[in-house]
């Protein structure tokens, strides 16, 4: 307990966790009333597993109605969501759906919560950026099918905005699934890729909210209902546990996809990461994970990936208890100090191990792009603000130019020491 904390958390409606527990959907589909739902997946869900099948058999056993979309794609457009807001509302023809599920990572599970919008009444999903002006959402089911994003448990979609490529966030409470259920055997054919972009956005989720601003600090605008509302003493504790499963099961599930034990355990770090920063929120690393992204557009996994040492080792000062308990679950030795500052090398180390680059270089940044990365980076300010240091601006281009040059402030003393 923290006297000083203003909780305001928000988790799904159910959440549900366990292998096979996917057959127990369509009879609790029809306890919840539900009687006419969209399936929104990808194609490779419906092409080459059963699950959608299964499930659309099983459902309308019960009597109830599906209508499938197929067209997820990565990094879902806001062109991509009214498109299939067309096609879905010409399939039901009329018939009002009450409830949308979602099957795939974390692209197909926001491309279905920006539906729950815009099928009630067929408005362009731009309309809702910002603010979803009172609408009332169609109930969320998500299954998620990989370990990382927490889409499942977050009030968020994120699209990309194909007219200036930026990402824009459809964002409220009432966007929060009804129902998250989380199967590990959905994760269990994930490819090594997927498996550690998905990974280490988990470890970055719970690490990143372990650190964030505080919930008294937090500035909430004035909303009485907020999605996110600073760390607090409930979801640093989803955040730790989170820490832990990834520590010890992220490299397994990265090198051997057979190993049932270590997929389930990222299944549950994803899910509890998720729950932490869910209501806790982010800060610099996802802020300058965008901007990377924007620029070279590799995986959002990988682009946190890069920057999350570089925010460590930026932070040792402001949250070292935190940062030493985190160093103390990776078992780094020595005294207090010794394990402090060797944190950012073994996240660093981690990342290396999952074949995701060290450095901005290795991305293809250029030295000439570094100020306007700085820039669009802190123009993210809902990121930015939850920065829990003095200079925000000066913090991040600190760390920008780190991160492309792959420099730690251990490499300095370890540099030192070589040369004496």
């Amino acid at each position: 307990m923290r006297p000083e904390d203003l909780i305001h958390f928000c988790p799904p409606g159910r959440l549900i966790i366990g292998c096979g527990t996917r057959s127990t959907l369509p009879p609790l589909v029809q306890r919840l009333g539900h009687r006419c739902g969209v399936f929104v997946t990808d194609a490779f869900f419906t092409r080459h597993t059963p699950w959608v099948q299964q499930y659309l058999d099983a459902a309308a056993a019960l009597g109830i109605r599906t209508v499938v979309f197929d067209g997820g794609l990565p990094d879902p457009t806001t062109t991509l969501c009214d498109a299939a807001t067309a096609a879905l509302r010409e399939q039901l023809a009329g018939t009002a759906p009450d409830h949308v599920i979602a099957l795939g990572g974390g692209s197909n599970i926001d491309l279905a919560k920006a539906l729950c919008l815009t099928l009630t009444e067929g408005r362009p999903v731009r309309e809702f950026v910002g603010d979803i002006g009172g609408c009332r959402p169609l109930s969320l089911i998500a299954l998620p099918t990989t370990s990382g994003t927490g889409s499942e448990a977050t009030p968020g979609a994120i699209l990309l905005d194909p007219g200036n490529a930026t990402k824009v966030a459809v964002m409220d409470n009432a966007l929060r699934p009804q129902v998250a259920l989380i199967d590990p055997e959905l994760s269990f054919t994930c490819p090594p890729r997927v498996t550690a972009d998905a990974g280490i956005d988990a470890f970055t989720h719970a690490i990143e909210s372990l650190l964030t601003i505080d919930s008294a600090a937090y500035d909430r605008t004035g909303h009485v209902d907020p999605g996110y509302s600073g760390r607090s003493s409930l979801t640093m504790m989803f955040a730790r546990e989170a820490i832990r499963l990834c520590i010890a099961y992220l490299e397994r599930a990265y090198r051997d996809g057979c190993d049932t034990t270590a997929r389930i355990g990222m299944a549950y770090a994803s899910v509890y990461a998720a729950l932490s920063y869910g209501s806790a929120g982010l800060n610099a690393v996802h802020g300058i994970a965008y901007a990377v992204a924007g620029r070279t557009h590799c995986s959002h996994g990988s682009s946190n990936a890069v920057m999350l040492p570089y925010v460590l080792d930026a932070l040792r000062d402001v949250r070292r208890v935190e940062l030493l308990e985190v160093a103390r679950l990776f078992g780094l030795p020595g005294d207090d100090a010794a394990a402090l500052a060797a944190l950012p090398q073994a996240v660093r180390g981690l990342v290396g191990r999952l074949g995701i680059p060290t450095d901005l270089r290795g991305f293809g940044i250029e030295t000439s792009e570094l100020d306007a990365l700085v820039a669009d980076a802190l123009a993210v300010t809902r990121l930015a603000k939850a920065f829990p240091v003095v200079d925000v601006a000066g913090c991040y281009r600190a760390i920008v130019h780190d991160a492309f040059d792959g420099r730690l402030a251990a490499d300095d003393r370890l540099e030192l020491v070589a040369f004496n």
